[in-house]
């Protein structure tokens, strides 16, 4: 098995804490490690092969140097010209594993997701490694735990042999009443964006439903250039690539397609709103950060990095003070973040 860790986001929702030349999968957001060093530590107790990082070029040292401070070696560090979404991006990475000759199982991870559990963790990659071992494209599928309007869903159907069960679709993010329907009925998973298949079954899959990204990634890495620990796609055959997802491009039309859930405390981090909900809080559930006094407040994520912050008789506020940018939202509106910075 060889880990992919997709690094390339943004992260412009949690602005302006993450920023285009520093984005949060390089930040030690809730612990002391990077969300993108925790991705790889939580795979430590698993047998895999040395991972493969793909991410922007503009953020290549970052990688390096998260990679260096655990004394992981990386298989190959491919350097994306510019962000053509995640379905390009498996395939380049696709390639890189194929050309020692061997055809593994890849797990496919975005560097920027928590997971508390990970014990739980551990039992449904086993689970979907035996999936991917027979041919099948896995995802694995967040047990919802609140009707979430933010995620998309996958609707599980007939339990499949060696374990998980077979998609029966993949739904987009719900209005509140829908999300509220499908978390009563126990059949809908939130699509995590984490994947496992062999190398072959997915570029097999593409070929048959998106040709046009196949052969520009294979294009664009047959025609890479070596840069010191780096490999530079050709750029111009790249942004050729059709800009789209794994999910629209394969999943959802494989008849291949698996689903294994994971219940162990998942978030992806995706707004301030969701790094609130799992970090630790006061006793009146507030999250505070830095030189912060908090007065009649409630429910608030407040982070003080340069000055002293203080608040009096608000709730359910997002106050995140930089030296150089002060953000104040409201928490339900927290999404909304990405709009100023686009």
């Amino acid at each position: 098995m060889i880990p992919v860790i997709l690094s390339g986001g943004s992260g412009s929702r949690l602005w302006p804490l993450s920023r285009a030349s520093y984005p949060k999968q390089f930040l030690a957001m809730n612990s002391a490690y990077s969300m993108f060093q925790e991705t790889l530590r939580r795979l430590d107790d698993l047998d895999h092969m040395a991972p493969i990082v793909i991410c922007n070029a503009e953020h290549r040292f970052l990688a390096a140097e998260k990679l260096r401070e655990l004394e992981v070696t990386p298989e190959e560090i491919i350097l994306e010209p510019m962000g053509r979404n995640t379905a390009p991006a498996i395939a380049v990475t696709a390639q890189a594993a194929l050309k020692g000759g061997n055809d593994p199982v890849l797990m496919i991870l975005p560097a920027d997701h928590t997971i508390k559990n990970t014990k739980a963790f551990h039992k449904a990659i086993i689970t979907a490694e035996k999936l991917a071992h027979k041919g099948a494209l896995v995802t694995f599928g967040i047990v919802p735990n609140q009707p979430h309007t933010g995620y998309g869903y996958i609707k599980r159907g007939k339990k499949a042999t060696n374990g998980g069960y077979d998609v029966e679709k993949f739904v987009e993010k719900p209005d509140r009443r829908t999300a509220e329907k499908f978390l009563k009925s126990g059949d809908f998973l939130w699509n995590s964006g984490m994947f496992m298949f062999r190398a072959s079954r997915y570029l097999a899959e593409l070929e048959k439903f998106q040709p046009e990204i196949l052969r520009h990634a294979k294009a664009a890495y047959a025609e890479a250039a070596a840069d010191f620990d780096f490999t530079r796609l050709n750029g111009e055959v790249f942004a050729k690539c059709p800009a789209i997802s794994i999910d629209y491009a394969v999943m959802e039309h494989t008849d291949d397609a698996r689903v294994v859930p994971l219940d162990a405390g998942w978030s992806d981090i995706g707004s301030w709103a969701s790094l609130w909900d799992i970090c630790d809080k006061d006793d009146n559930g507030n999250t505070l950060t830095g030189d912060v006094i908090a007065l009649d407040t409630t429910d608030s994520y407040v982070m003080a990095e340069d000055k002293l912050v203080t608040t009096i008789g608000v709730e359910d506020l997002i106050i995140v003070d930089t030296k150089d940018a002060l953000l104040v939202a409201h928490k339900n509106k927290s999404e909304d973040v990405k709009k100023i910075v686009d």
